[in-house]
């Protein structure tokens, strides 16, 4: 499956939609979504996940990345995540430091 991401800002919510996989062949563009939301001066950072088929360990990074860039006083939402992905994100304790929210 092919890797696609999207950016939407409303208002002051950055939205970006994930679909494939996340890896660190793809790392790269989700980067690049992070830096272009960020730029916005967004309140709210939220990430689409339901179309996320996988998450790597760099993809993981990548979500931390994002954590970074935005800044503590962000607040990043990784909504409808399949349960492989939201295991990964939990298993690494990252589930602390953003929203993981079900659909």
């Amino acid at each position: 499956m092919s890797f696609e991401v999207k950016l939407r800002v409303n208002e002051r919510v950055a939205t970006i939609e994930l679909s494939g996989e996340l890896d660190a062949s793809t790392a790269g563009q989700f980067h690049d979504t992070v830096d272009e939301a960020a730029s916005t001066g967004a309140i709210e950072l939220v990430i689409r996940a339901e179309k996320l088929s996988y998450l790597s360990s760099a993809g993981l990074r990548s979500l931390v990345f994002a954590r970074q860039k935005m800044g503590d006083d962000v607040r990043i939402a990784v909504v409808g995540a399949p349960e492989p992905v939201a295991r990964t994100i939990r298993l690494a304790g990252f589930d602390h430091s953003i929203d993981l929210v079900d659909v």
